[in-house]
């Protein structure tokens, strides 16, 4: 088993106690880091409050899917759009903020070998964060705020609603600061040398992006939340749509960017991966924080309101350059791997290295699944429907949460997930259970998410609505349907969603009988998930060279290439042009 941890990168050299008390730190007997003891702590307080959630969401998620299933229309249309708002500012907003906090308490002071900042703003972070989820449930329980996430103006939701986003946004924020005031004492007290770890220099972007997006978040909540009572006459329903998504959509280019660091960080630590180029990986972080931010807006492109030019140029430009850091990170990751199992001796053929990968590692194989879902799923389906033609009659119906539900669900919260197969010996220093329920589960679950969001897409092609609750239109004036095969794509939309959420459940067991009944591996490294196979011994090999990488690239751009052309046949169908 791996257990070197170089941050996605090369060791930096540490000072031997970091600026730490000595009472205030640990060292991990398995990746000799040491662990900030207040660090820790909010680490684990954060991870249970995202499982937490995590389950509340998927609980929605499997409601949701079953409605959208028309052989069972589990719920009704009251129920329908409470839970449909429950569920995506569960899973979408307090569920992976509070995973990525707790990625910033380890990509900061962990991996820098660094004192916390501050505690107390740690605390302040973590109660308004807490305060404000609570308070956004039982806003949406109650019935007064039956808006979806996106609550667009003039739908009206409870005070509190609002209120629960606000204290959620600032919570998060002032984590932000602390984790970037960290950074600032670590560099000032020299705990590290040289540039800082690939890990934290992507959480770094992520923490940047976020605060961009947080303030999105108050300039469009804190007036709508004083509307709400009363206080402000009027609400301009177009300057709120353009703000919103500055937080609704920067918001999961917070989630790409700490999503991509813990792929760096879980190739180091079950293959003992380098990246091939720092600076490459690097500079496509920093396109992230130049570009990916100005890519909501094709949420925006069948919205009167915005002018065609900025849309095309949104979209034929500043969206490509985030697209092409998501292509870089999409093909180091993978060759990073490739280079590091052939020194190990595995370099038979094109694919050798591949077969010969740890898959019986649930970091692994989550992680792997996660890459190659949210770039074939999710990055070929993003560009398509970022296309403002493609956009035009594909925005409003189902194809958009098939996306998402790609790139969100089956690359971040995979992702996630599987770092806290690693997260839970280490941090909470205990062992898991059933070891082969374990391995199972990352692919149980990609499999559901990849068969519901493939209904989701199909369905959307038919024009299946995105959001309506019936999708036969009972009780309509003129009659509406869909052709049979909708209906098909829309059971296997409620087939897969069962399937991800057995998975869901069946991670929230395994990490719950973990932490509280697991046996404690304090004092000794911890249990390996696999063991290194015997292979013809460590060779020397091209670092720069990933032939195997390479030919899966060619296999991604020829997908690429015949979904994006296949779009515009069917546009050219739709809009017949004489």
């Amino acid at each position: 088993m791996t257990t070197t941890v170089s941050g996605g990168g090369d060791v930096p050299a540490r000072a031997p106690t970091g600026n730490h008390p000595p009472s205030m730190v640990r060292t991990c007997d398995t990746t000799g880091l040491s662990v900030c003891l207040t660090s820790q702590r909010f680490i684990r307080w954060h991870a249970v409050t995202a499982v937490v959630f995590l389950l509340v969401g998927g609980i929605g998620a499997v409601l949701l899917g079953l409605t959208r299933w028309p052989a069972v229309h589990l719920l009704s249309a009251e129920w329908y759009y409470r839970v449909l708002t429950l569920h995506g500012l569960d899973m979408l907003i307090v569920m992976i903020l509070n995973f990525e906090m707790a990625i910033l308490y380890f990509a900061g002071p962990v991996l820098l070998n660094c004192r916390l900042f501050s505690a107390k703003m740690a605390w302040v972070c973590f109660v308004m964060m807490l305060g404000g989820a609570l308070m956004l449930n039982a806003a949406i329980l109650s019935g007064t705020s039956d808006v979806l996430m996106t609550s667009y103006v003039p739908l009206k939701a409870s005070p509190w609603f609002y209120l629960g986003i606000i204290l959620l946004a600032v919570g998060t924020l002032i984590g932000v600061i602390n984790f970037l005031a960290t950074i600032y004492i670590a560099n000032r007290d020299h705990t590290y040398e040289g540039s800082l770890p690939l890990v934290s220099f992507g959480a770094t972007a992520a923490a940047i992006i976020a605060v961009v997006t947080l303030i999105h978040g108050a300039v469009v909540m804190v007036p709508t939340w004083l509307w709400s009572m009363g206080i402000i006459p009027h609400i301009d329903p177009a300057w709120y749509r353009m703000t919103w998504w500055g937080l609704g959509h920067m918001s999961q280019q917070v989630n790409v960017c700490a999503m991509v660091s813990v792929w760096y960080l879980l190739a180091t630590m079950t293959t003992g991966a380098k990246p091939m180029s720092q600076l490459v990986c690097r500079g496509a972080f920093v396109l992230y924080i130049l570009f990916i931010n100005v890519a909501s807006a094709h949420h925006l492109l069948v919205d009167p309101g915005v002018s065609a030019g900025w849309k095309i140029w949104n979209t034929s430009y500043a969206m490509y350059l985030a697209v092409l850091a998501s292509m870089i990170h999409g093909f180091t990751v993978p060759a990073s791997v490739e280079v590091a199992m052939r020194k190990k001796g595995y370099d038979r053929g094109l694919f050798g290295w591949l077969f010969a990968a740890p898959w019986g590692n649930p970091g692994f194989s989550g992680f792997f699944l996660s890459l190659v879902i949210f770039g074939f799923g999710g990055g070929i389906t993003g560009v398509v429907l970022g296309t403002q033609q493609i956009n035009i009659m594909a925005h409003n119906t189902l194809r958009i949460p098939g996306h998402f539900h790609v790139t969100v669900v089956g690359g971040t919260a995979l992702a996630f997930m599987a770092v806290t197969y690693y997260i839970v010996p280490l941090i909470f220093q205990r062992e898991f259970f059933a070891k082969g329920l374990c391995r199972l589960q990352p692919w149980l679950f990609a499999g559901g998410i990849t068969l519901a969001s493939i209904g989701m897409s199909f369905a959307g092609s038919y024009g299946v609505p995105r959001r309506h609750w019936d999708v036969d239109f009972t009780g309509a004036m003129f009659p509406v349907s869909f052709d049979s095969g909708a209906h098909a794509f829309l059971g296997l939309l409620g087939v897969g969603a069962v399937i991800a959420f057995t998975a869901l459940l069946l991670f929230v067991l395994l990490v719950v009988a973990a932490v509280f009944f697991g046996r404690s591996n304090a004092g000794s490294p911890m249990e390996p998930w696999h063991e290194e196979r015997q292979s013809g011994g460590a060779i020397t090999v091209d670092e720069h060279r990933a032939p195997g990488t390479m030919a899966l690239v060619v296999v991604f751009l020829v997908c690429f290439v015949v979904y994006y052309f296949a779009n515009w046949k069917w546009l050219a169908d739709v809009w017949h042009v004489r």
